[in-house]
């Protein structure tokens, strides 16, 4: 009877284990899903970070080429001055092409 009783308690513990265990794989299993997901969602992130990156560049370098404009204008009163130099320079670029081209 003693044995039977041991049996049976046995029986119970290995019973719980395996519902432990069992417990145990579905929750790893959760876990390993959740990191999938986390994995995607930072490669996402990185790819939105090099993509803001890179805008950021091009925006800079727009910045710093409309900047060394607005200096080579130089103030209000030299822009008519700086208009008119370009001007010249577009004039004599246009006659050194049309000497080429002859």
């Amino acid at each position: 009877m003693h044995f039977a009783l041991h049996m049976s308690e046995l029986v119970e513990i290995v019973d719980s284990l395996e519902n432990k265990v069992s417990k145990l794989l579905h929750r790893i299993e959760l876990l390993q899903n959740a990191n999938t997901k986390l994995e995607e969602e930072l490669t996402i992130v990185k790819n939105g970070k090099n993509e803001a990156k890179n805008s950021l560049l091009v925006w800079e370098e727009k910045y710093n080429s409309l900047k060394l404009a607005s200096a080579m204008l130089g103030s209000d009163s030299n822009k008519t001055e700086a208009k008119l130099k370009i001007n010249t320079l577009i004039r004599e670029l246009d006659y050194c092409i049309a000497q080429l081209s002859e």
